[in-house]
């Protein structure tokens, strides 16, 4: 079979799953109701680093979404991002200037339930002194 036949059959294969997906999952990316809106309604105001894009109503200045490139987590949104999608700035962090304070630290995504999650190391550490349950007595409310 030829290269470009090949390759034409992944690219169809590869856009009928992603269709499949819109139609009948929400968890893989936006639907395809996401999309018809997107269309009709939307302007693109720019995208992030990660890949997602955000989407400002043209008749309706105040509606703003995204549509996320990967998984479909809020905390996979920069800060910058958040603040113009939450109304804190009217201005997206596309059209602005932006240059970090010394102090803040790169954007992460939450991490909970991964295994990169943070676990404080008092956690995991045994205690040093052995246990001992004589020097606790449970509460009886009768007093004995």
């Amino acid at each position: 079979m030829p290269p470009s036949i090949r390759k034409n059959r992944r690219f169809f294969a590869t856009r009928l799953k992603t269709l499949f997906l819109e139609i009948f999952t929400w968890w893989h990316g936006q639907t395809l109701g996401v999309r018809w809106h997107t269309f009709r309604r939307g302007s693109l105001v720019g995208a992030d680093e990660l890949g997602n894009r955000y989407y400002r109503d043209h008749k309706d200045e105040s509606r703003r979404w995204v549509v996320y490139a990967g998984e479909i987590e809020a905390s996979n949104i920069p800060p910058g991002w958040r603040a113009w999608l939450h109304h804190t700035t009217d201005e997206p962090p596309a059209e602005r200037d932006y240059t970090p304070r010394f102090w803040e630290r790169e954007h992460r995504p939450n991490l909970t339930g991964t295994p990169d999650a943070y676990v404080p190391k008092r956690l995991l550490r045994r205690s040093t002194h052995a246990r001992n349950d004589d020097n606790y007595h449970a509460w009886n409310p009768e007093g004995d």
